[in-house]
């Protein structure tokens, strides 16, 4: 196949030409680490199809395949679009949010998720990017039209989501939440004073999840004196067990002690089997996703697309620091997932459109297309 001309005004031309490549191969090489620990993270393994293990391993390696296909077509699209699809997303899992409350699937004491045939959802990871999209959009709306009450209505948005997540319980995505509309107030250009109320008010809420969320409370104890055997114990050995370099694919034993090997620590079984090294090219990863898209949003001259792609950073970066942070105790465990490399095909397809949103905000544009 020939490489693309600059000169091709196709789709797919003008698509390759415009969009963040070094981002791209980034969440590839992501995407490929997923697949790695997609096998190395399996308790077992069988080629018999019908083993739970093998089907799990498949399931997951088919949603990290759906997800790239709908990363790259969700960067295709153009601003309006990416407005247009995060509002629709928006309404559609947010009453898929509510409705858990009603009929979802209660896991740890939360009722989060939808049980679907084969299979469950949980509609607020795709809640998430579209939140971030509609939150930017009204704020950005708000510098652009005098009068409009853009930054009010942001505000109640985030609120009644908040209560929503507040009410499933689910404290880890409220904070991820509160802190993405936070970051996303702040580059608008909120006064200190305001953000150091917020601050506060944040807190404030950390500690009342302390007190009074039975669950808040049992981790963060853990944490402070965790007991013999406890996850986040067995999780620190599998660090110190794989070393510098690691024990080997599939040599690993973390996998068969903790119940979420497949997600919330699929960082300890990498550093287990895989050691030190490749941890630290996790993160680099990570951090080169998060660095490349905020420098490229300095030179942004669209409120919108700043916001918005601030946002959908914040949250990316977010997410994973909380999860490599908990595998290694530095803070309280959380069950929170590690971006297109732990284990969940709800958990990847939405992370998958979080950042096919990203491409598709820091592409370049000719000013015909800044609308």
């Amino acid at each position: 196949m020939a490489p693309l001309s600059r000169a091709d005004t196709s789709t797919l031309g003008r698509w390759w030409w415009s969009v963040d490549r070094g981002t791209l191969l980034a969440l590839a090489v992501l995407l490929g680490i997923g697949y790695v620990l997609a096998l190395a993270a399996m308790p077992g393994f069988s080629l018999h199809i019908t083993d739970p293990h093998t089907l799990a391993m498949v399931r997951q390696i088919f949603f990290l395949a759906m997800g790239g296909v709908v990363m790259l077509g969700m960067s295709m699209l153009s601003l309006r679009q990416v407005k247009l699809a995060a509002l629709g997303m928006g309404i559609v899992f947010f009453l898929l949010t509510g409705f858990t409350l009603v009929h979802g699937t209660e896991v740890d004491g939360a009722n989060r998720w939808l049980a679907l045939p084969g299979f469950t959802v949980q509609p607020s990871e795709f809640l998430r990017p579209a939140f971030i999209i509609v939150s930017a959009w009204l704020i950005a709306e708000s510098r652009r039209t005098p009068g409009f009450p853009g930054k009010r209505a942001a505000l109640g948005v985030y609120l009644l989501t908040a209560l929503l997540l507040k009410m499933q319980p689910d404290i880890g995505m409220t904070f991820l939440f509160t802190m993405v509309v936070l970051s996303q107030f702040y580059l608008d250009g909120m006064e200190m004073k305001w953000l150091g109320i917020a601050a506060g008010l944040v807190v404030l809420a950390l500690v009342y999840a302390f007190f009074f969320i039975a669950h808040v409370h049992t981790r963060v104890m853990m944490f402070v004196d965790p007991p013999k055997g406890s996850q986040a114990q067995t999780a620190l050995m599998a660090f110190g067990n794989g070393g510098m370099y690691g024990l080997g694919p599939g040599e690993g034993q973390v996998k068969h002690f903790l119940p979420d090997a497949r997600a919330d620590f699929v960082f300890a079984v990498a550093g287990e089997e895989f050691g030190l090294f490749f941890c630290a090219f996790i993160i680099l990863v990570f951090a080169a996703i998060v660095l490349r898209a905020l420098v490229r949003l300095l030179a942004e001259p669209n409120l919108f697309v700043v916001l918005a792609g601030g946002g959908l950073v914040v949250g990316f970066g977010l997410q994973a620091f909380v999860n490599m942070a908990s595998s290694l105790s530095l803070i309280p465990t959380k069950g929170m997932t590690l971006p297109l490399i732990s284990y969940g095909g709800s958990s990847v397809l939405a992370i998958s459109i979080q950042m096919g949103f990203l491409l598709a905000l820091t592409r370049k544009r000719h000013a015909g297309d800044l609308a």
